[in-house]
């Protein structure tokens, strides 16, 4: 996960706040609406990083053509994660 998790309750905490001052919702408690939020990005954090992971295993097997300057690893991982993520419907 790229953010801590005080980084992503005050961004949660802005978000919320923001939407409330804009009147574009409407909640009785601010705090469990802020919660929520932060429970979202935390999965959402938490489902890119398994991706990340899957896409480094599946790309060992691609390993000697890659070192040896067939493949440009960060070019192959960058399509294959937005295909699994197209496929699994994960938004990156």
């Amino acid at each position: 996960m790229r953010l801590n998790q005080d980084q992503i309750g005050h961004i949660a905490r802005q978000i919320v706040r923001g939407l409330l001052r804009e009147e574009l919702i409407l909640v009785d408690q601010p705090e469990q609406a802020t919660e929520l939020l932060v429970e979202t990005f935390i999965k959402d954090f938490q489902a890119e990083d398994a991706l990340n992971d899957e896409v480094r295993e599946l790309l060992e097997s691609y390993s000697d053509e890659i070192s040896r300057g067939l493949v440009n690893y960060q070019e192959l991982f960058r399509k294959v994660k937005a295909k699994m993520a197209r496929e699994r419907n994960i938004v990156i």
